[in-house]
């Protein structure tokens, strides 16, 4: 068998597997981003052959992008239907925050165990404050909401970074994947009523404590603090649907029967 030159081992990547992976990358976004956006109807199935064309990717890679959005939870596979848009019910957003308190919490509880220099924490420890210092001016401008909302989304990746495991950042991935159900599902609205001020204000209390708790290495304080930390969620909900209008201009909102 005649050797292939390294120099040409190096350039396969480039080829035809190379973009069959670029095109299911692109279609899994521009996908997702349909569904979160309504384009698609719960129990509507998805025809692939004009999808494709619409994308402008080949069968295969939006297949394969289907496959994943499946896997994520925002599809159904049905047997004589092919893949389905999935709905989803007030229970489940319920449980996703269930779950992802679950996971975030254990995250909180290893970085403690795991905490091998008290300088690591101090990205965290900054972010926490800046939240802080946010939530706590008199009054919250919906540029001050856009930069929690950043910052917030930098202090739970931070946790997953300190935790240092692998299979607790995966399966979080997993949970967060939904629309309603990441630490940000609930931020992104048009209006500040009292009790979301409230509620941001006992979430960034919750920041610093869970920092507190991480570097004295209280490790199981860690996790019931991160655990409550994602039931504020929770309230954030009932706080949402209490403006259906306000509500229905959420990500993901039009994938949910009340």
């Amino acid at each position: 068998m005649r050797n292939i030159p390294e120099s040409n081992v190096r350039k396969m990547p480039h080829g035809p597997q190379s973009r069959s992976s670029s095109q299911t990358a692109r279609a899994t976004l521009a996908l997702r981003e349909m569904l979160v956006q309504g384009r698609f109807h719960p129990g509507e199935r998805i025809r692939e052959v004009p999808l494709a064309a619409q994308l402008k990717v080949s069968r295969i890679p939006l297949h394969l992008a289907l496959e994943r959005l499946a896997h994520e939870g925002f599809l159904q596979v049905r047997p004589t239907r092919g893949f389905v848009v999935q709905g989803f019910s007030l229970e489940d957003i319920d449980d996703a925050i269930e779950l992802r308190g679950l996971l975030e919490g254990a995250a909180a509880r290893l970085a403690a165990e795991r905490l091998r220099d008290p300088r690591e924490l101090e990205p965290m420890r900054q972010t926490a404050a800046e939240i802080l210092s946010l939530v706590r001016r008199s009054r919250v401008t919906i540029e001050a909401l856009n930069r929690y909302i950043d910052r917030n989304a930098e202090f739970h990746r931070a946790l997953f970074d300190l935790c240092r495991s692998r299979m607790l950042r995966r399966a979080m991935e997993q949970a967060s994947s939904l629309p309603f159900a990441s630490p940000s599902a609930f931020l992104n609205r048009q209006y500040l009523s009292p009790e979301l001020r409230d509620l941001f204000l006992v979430s960034a209390d919750q920041h610093c404590a869970i920092v507190d708790a991480i570097a004295s290495r209280e490790g199981m304080r860690a996790e019931v603090l991160a655990r409550e930390h994602a039931r504020v969620a929770r309230r954030n909900l009932v706080e949402a649907l209490k403006n259906r209008g306000q509500w229905q201009g959420l990500a993901g909102a039009k994938l949910i029967s009340f």
